[in-house]
């Protein structure tokens, strides 16, 4: 807990300096969304003021060809999305806010064996502030609060979750810090929080090289409480009118507790990564660019290490305020070492992101190929991730949200760490006490898959308070039985949650 204690003091300090902000308890995590453009009053019913316009600054290379502005079209290889709602008024504000839910959940142990339905009810607390000066943005968000599970030997599970972005721009480019911490009871894709976004937790994932940069959990089994964080500063600078660069590095870690009472034994992970790119614009609406990147990785289990090195084209199409469209591919080359002998893999990394604004319809379709830390249940894996979220207002009180999730993961290390060489799993014992042999390298299995999907309906009464109702299946599928983990054996792990809740999102506080 010491290690957890030291990651908030830091944080609290860093609140306190710099004042903080993103969007409240019910929305998706502040850089989920959009980072590109600052966030405005959630309150739509009430009309602001204009803000008097701002005078443009001169072009950095003159009037002729001028490039467009980093907010608006930022570049590829960028941390940054470009906003599907354009030329919003920006504003200072701090904005306070509350939900309560309770859920009927399949699983409530999250486990491969579904058991009858148990309540669970939450309680949550946020508050969001967003401060801009001339050259300085400042984002920062925190919810926090707690879950009752009502089943013997679960009880009550802390929820805390944390972001912040902060940017320095100039006449050229932007240098900008983000973080984004949690303490969750689960993982953090598909969390059975509610796939309609009332209380969604998701770090950088749809952001560009989202899970790259880790800190995510793809897979959610049993309920061992993990601190998750993601630390990240990166620069991106115009050369001429048609071309940028870009660099980025960042340190990345998971911690789980109290493994041994949920009988499974999770894989705490830490992740150094970085890449740096050349961006090209071609027309007002076409990028191209060229990234490399870098992963190492190392795990709790002695001697179990790797990294790998990823060259990728990247194709984007964007219209302002409508349309986000990205195209990437590359080879992958990862380095391991087995028993002291090294291995070298040669693989393929990409993406492809689609976010599309209609009228009243908003799309994000959302694929990823990179190495991963394996989530606790393997020590590393090669992940392909898919992700589908849909919202549309039905009238002006009612809208709707749908989500879809997978995620498919390879193991790239032998269960036992050493070909040809055994070990024991959790709830085993060495058969010859004398020459004990080494514990399992996670759970048994080439692979796993989990996926999601779920939908929800809004309500809003009033200015100030909103409510939900959601439903959620999840699965998680293992290619052979769990034997050896658990006292009941099963490969497949299935979880209905329904969810009613509502929400206090009160109108933001302006502070310009």
């Amino acid at each position: 807990m010491r290690k957890l204690h030291s990651v908030w003091v830091l944080k609290m300090l860093m609140f306190g300096m710099l004042f903080p902000v993103l969007p409240p308890a019910w929305g998706p995590a502040a850089w989920g969304q959009d980072n590109s453009q600052p966030a405005t009053a959630r309150d739509t019913t009430q009309q602001q003021e204009p803000l008097p316009q701002q005078p443009q600054p001169v072009p950095a290379y003159g009037d002729q060809n001028a490039p467009p502005p980093i907010t608006e079209n930022p570049p590829l290889s960028g941390l940054d999305l470009p906003s599907l709602e354009p030329h919003a008024a920006p504003l200072s504000y701090i904005q306070p806010g509350a939900t309560f839910s309770e859920s009927a959940d399949s699983n409530v142990g999250n486990g491969t064996i579904s058991q009858s339905f148990v309540s669970v009810t939450r309680a949550i607390g946020s508050v969001t502030l967003q401060r801009l000066w001339s050259n300085y943005d400042l984002a920062v968000d925190y919810f926090g609060g707690a879950g009752y599970y009502d089943q013997a030997g679960i009880g009550w599970k802390a929820l805390q979750q944390m972001d912040l972005d902060q940017k320095v721009t100039w006449k050229r480019g932007q240098f900008a810090i983000r973080d984004s911490f949690s303490y969750l009871p689960e993982g953090n894709f598909g969390g059975a929080y509610g796939s309609q976004g009332s209380q969604g937790i998701e770090s950088l994932g749809s952001t560009p090289f989202g899970y790259f940069w880790g800190g995510t959990g793809l897979g959610t089994f049993g309920l061992a409480s993990r601190v998750m964080n993601v630390s990240l500063a990166d620069i991106s600078e115009n050369l001429t009118p048609k071309s940028q660069i870009t660099a980025a590095g960042g340190y990345a870690f998971t911690h789980f507790y109290n493994t041994e009472s949920d009988g499974a034994n999770f894989i705490g992970s830490s992740q150094v990564s970085a890449q740096a790119g050349y961006d090209r614009l071609l027309t007002a609406h076409t990028q191209v660019a060229a990234v490399y990147g870098y992963q190492g990785f190392d795990f709790s289990i002695s001697g179990l290490a790797f990294h790998s090195h990823i060259i990728q084209l990247m194709y984007g199409h964007r219209i302002t305020g409508r349309l986000d469209l990205l195209i990437a591919g590359g080879p992958q080359f990862t380095h391991l070492e087995v028993a002291g002998t090294p291995d070298f893999r040669i693989g393929a990394a990409g993406q492809f992101r689609l976010r599309y604004a209609f009228t009243k319809t908003r799309l994000e379709l959302l694929y990823q190929r990179f190495l991963t830390s394996g989530s606790g249940l393997f020590a590393g894996a090669q992940s392909d991730i898919v992700s589908i979220h849909a919202e549309r207002p039905f009238t002006r009180v009612w809208s709707g949200i749908a989500d879809i999730g997978y995620s498919h993961n390879t193991r790239l290390q032998a269960l036992n760490g050493v070909p040809g060489q055994t070990c024991v799993l959790p709830n085993e014992s060495s058969p010859n006490p004398l020459q004990p042999l080494p514990p399992c390298n996670g759970v048994p299995g080439a692979n796993y898959q989990y996926g999601f999907f779920g939908g929800g309906v809004h309500r809003q009464f009033g200015h100030n308070w909103h409510g939900f109702a959601s439903y959620q299946f999840n699965e998680l599928y293992f290619n052979q039985s769990y034997c050896g983990i658990t006292s009941q054996c099963n490969r497949i792990g299935n979880r209905n949650v329904i969810t009613i809740g509502l929400d206090w999102t009160p109108r933001p506080i302006r502070i310009d």
